[in-house]
């Protein structure tokens, strides 16, 4: 068996209203990204492909693939336009000998090795499985002019996650029908916002829910940044 984690870094953190690039800013003394490949660098996974910005593969190969010491890591590569684009070609530089793909957004640094054993078990059984936790909160779903549509019941909604794990040569597949497909999708006004939803359009593959932790967050606005360091400390004490 082998696998291979596919870890995204190629956005640009608009909403961070930073100079730096959100996967590059300090957390804890190294950049957010170091977090991520580190967990998957200690892990069973076997391959790291680290998906990064335009213009960014020698920067991510010397300061931060050179620098901390990633082994694992096979292959630094520019991304695409949307995160799906990034996410082929991710999966397109892994060794075509693997079994199951770890799709983990890299703006996630507290992934660690129980939530990368959970997900790996889950999709050997499953072949797709994602990562999330149940909601905390009431949920409502909002109608077209911003008014209350209806209310799920709450025990049964997760907010997901990454990593996101699937059976290789299926979500490599299904990508690549994405890609030649874009055109069609995009005039059926189908926005796609994470890899199951890609399984969920064209097989009938169920995709399995497997506990995350409500640490995993996702660094997306500035006021994340504190809250993530007030993580990092109480794990380090």
């Amino acid at each position: 068996m082998k696998t291979v984690a596919v870890v995204l870094a190629a956005g640009s953190g608009s909403r961070m209203k930073s100079d730096v690039k959100k996967q590059y800013l300090d957390l804890g003394g190294k950049p957010l990204i170091y977090y991520s490949i580190k967990a998957f660098e200690e892990s069973i996974v076997d391959d790291i492909v680290v998906v990064v910005s335009r213009g960014d593969v020698d920067y991510v190969k010397k300061e931060i693939v050179e620098k901390y010491g990633f082994d694992k890591v096979t292959a630094v590569v520019e991304g695409g336009m949307a995160r799906y684009h990034s996410v082929r070609l991710g999966l397109m530089a892994a060794a075509a000998d693997c079994d199951y793909a770890f799709i983990h957004d890299g703006a996630r640094p507290f992934i660690d090795r129980d939530i990368i054993m959970r997900a790996l078990d889950a999709v050997k059984t499953h072949k797709a499985c994602v990562v999330g936790m149940p909601a905390k909160d009431t949920v409502k779903i909002a109608d077209d002019k911003g008014f209350a549509d209806n209310t799920p019941d709450r025990d049964k909604v997760w907010v997901v996650q990454t990593p996101q794990v699937f059976s290789y040569g299926m979500i490599l597949d299904l990508y690549k029908r994405l890609d030649r497909e874009e055109g069609d999708l995009m005039a059926k006004g189908i926005n796609i916002t994470d890899d199951a939803m890609v399984v969920e359009y064209y097989t009938d593959t169920r995709v399995k829910l497997v506990e995350g932790s409500y640490d995993n967050i996702k660094i997306t606005t500035p006021e994340d940044i504190a809250v993530a360091q007030a993580i990092l400390d109480r794990r380090k004490r």
